[in-house]
């Protein structure tokens, strides 16, 4: 494979060349310091951002069993476009990712359609079926390369269960990611209880619902002195909560979705069923928290919580429409208002979509030092483009952004040296 020369991009700020040679990174050097050599490929970078290529912690790719909401091969190519070179799928997939075949299945179906990447690591079930009754094999499930465990989208409801599943996967190294949702108080629910809820006649989830259960993973977090991940926070009392336990040194990470942070339930004022999402949008007061949160490393990293659904699904008066927002395509633009806004730094946005992600759930990260995988993306900050249908990759559609004009996208992506978009 000869050299790949980035000539004149920017990385952190400041006009580099990048030398790759085969899969990893050779020499980050100042703008024409260093002459590219004769046999590389040169690609000009000229005001485009270099990110290291991110992680979306929080995706369903649908397969095996849903294949026509989403498949391995559709849901990869969503990622490669995205800027992704992992995501880490879950587990409520039928048959459920409970045992070793399902998780061999997932990982060589995304090495025949993506042999060179993006990645997939699959999330192992922590119970057997998502029932919440008894523990999954996690030591076979990690074996088969399981890279972390989750019940999400049907939450283990019993504290003592819930205590098994943190205890049993910390033994095979591997950190349980909880959906947090007090099952009784969200039952039946369609989106926030509030005032539009009032308005419209819709049943709505209460706050409390999440951060009941987000009381409950912390102190279970500090009495067993084990890692708990928080799924897709949305309100403030729950950054709160998680604010107070990172200050008493609880191994609590959180993450958080690009619609907590644009949207509210505003938007299901006319019944849109687009953004119908669990745990649903919530008020102004709760996504200024989510801002917040980001900016302080309260919430440690940014997922999709990618749920791509067939239009017909979501084409339904909202009791009878799934939860879901198909976000791949979108996420990387849509985060990067935060930081058009001053909200985090470019910095803090490497840290929410590769840095932490990597830390928490032990995986690879190119930090562009010499011998690293050369795993990276050219970003245009300023290029303005339209999400209709036909520029996202995903089978799903269904986003209440679609159609709205984004700024900021991924030109290019390369995973260990080879060019993948």
């Amino acid at each position: 494979m000869k050299n790949l020369f980035i000539f004149n991009g920017l990385l952190r700020k400041k006009a580099v060349d990048i030398l790759v040679s085969g899969s990893t990174i050779v020499s980050v050097t100042p703008h024409g310091e260093v002459p590219a050599p004769e046999d590389a490929e040169i690609i000009d970078a000229t005001g485009l951002i270099v990110f290291p290529s991110f992680y979306d912690c929080h995706v369903h790719l649908r397969e095996p069993g849903f294949e026509y909401k989403e498949d391995i091969e559709s849901g990869l190519e969503a990622a490669a476009h995205g800027g992704f070179g992992g995501v880490m799928a879950m587990a409520n997939t039928k048959p459920t990712n409970d045992s070793a075949s399902v998780t061999e299945a997932m990982l060589q179906r995304a090495q025949q359609t993506w042999p060179n990447g993006p990645y997939l690591y699959p999330i192992g079930a922590a119970t057997i079926g998502l029932k919440g009754k008894e523990l999954a094999p996690m030591g076979e499930l990690a074996e088969a390369g399981c890279v972390a465990i989750s019940n999400d989208g049907v939450p283990v409801g019993g504290a003592e269960m819930f205590r098994h599943c943190m205890e049993y996967a910390a033994t095979f190294g591997l950190t349980v990611i909880d959906h947090c949702e007090d099952p009784t108080l969200a039952k039946d629910c369609h989106m926030n209880e509030g005032e539009i809820s009032e308005a419209i006649g819709v049943k709505g989830q209460p706050v409390v619902a999440e951060s009941m259960q987000v009381a409950r993973d912390i102190l279970l977090a500090e009495f067993l002195n084990l890692p708990v991940h928080l799924a897709h926070i949305s309100c403030k009392q729950s950054v709160d909560l998680i604010r107070w336990a990172k200050g008493r040194g609880v191994k609590v990470t959180a993450e958080t979705c690009p619609h907590y942070l644009l949207l509210t339930e505003n938007v299901l004022n006319n019944y849109s069923t687009a953004a119908k999402v669990n745990p649903p949008l919530r008020s102004e007061e709760d996504r200024l928290a989510m801002k917040e949160a980001i900016k302080d490393g309260t919430i440690d990293i940014f997922v999709t919580d990618h749920a791509p659904h067939a239009d017909h699904e979501k084409e339904h008066p909202i009791e009878g429409a799934p939860n879901g927002i198909s976000g791949m395509d979108s996420a990387v633009a849509l985060t990067w208002t935060q930081v058009e806004d001053g909200t985090i730094s470019e910095d803090d946005f490497i840290k929410l979509w590769a840095e932490k992600p990597a830390a928490i759930f032990k995986l690879p990260l190119n930090t562009f030092a010499e011998g690293d995988i050369a795993d990276f993306f050219l970003f245009d900050p300023k290029e303005e483009w339209k999400l209709t249908e036909d520029a996202m990759h995903s089978k799903g559609k269904n986003t209440p952004f679609l159609n709205t004009t984004l700024k900021g996208r991924v030109k290019a992506h390369w995973l260990g040296g080879t060019r993948i978009v």
